[in-house]
C-alpha cells in the first residue's frame, strides 16, 4: 500500500487508513484527513518538505513523516 508521500503532484487519492496513534494521529484527524477523504497533491517544497494538498477544499501544508502516517488507495 502506497502512502502520501509518495503520491505524484496533481494526484487525487483517497484516504484508505491513518497508520500511528496518539497526538499527531489526532492531529491528522483534526486537519480533515479521515478514511474515505479525497487528497489533491498540489505541490512539494524543493527539498520535499513540506508537501501542499488540498483536503475538504482548503490547502494544507503536510511534513513528510506525517504523510507517511497516511496511506492511500
Amino acid at each position: 500500500m502506497k502512502t502520501l508521500k509518495e503520491a505524484k503532484i496533481g494526484e487525487t487519492v483517497v484516504v484508505v487508513r491513518l497508520i500511528g496513534s496518539g497526538a499527531v494521529k489526532r492531529r491528522i484527524m483534526d486537519m480533515g484527513i479521515t478514511k474515505g477523504t479525497k487528497i489533491l497533491l498540489r505541490k512539494v517544497a524543493p527539498f520535499g518538505d513540506p508537501l501542499e494538498v488540498k483536503v475538504r477544499g482548503y490547502e494544507l501544508s503536510l511534513r513528510k513523516a506525517d504523510a507517511e502516517m497516511i496511506l492511500i488507495g
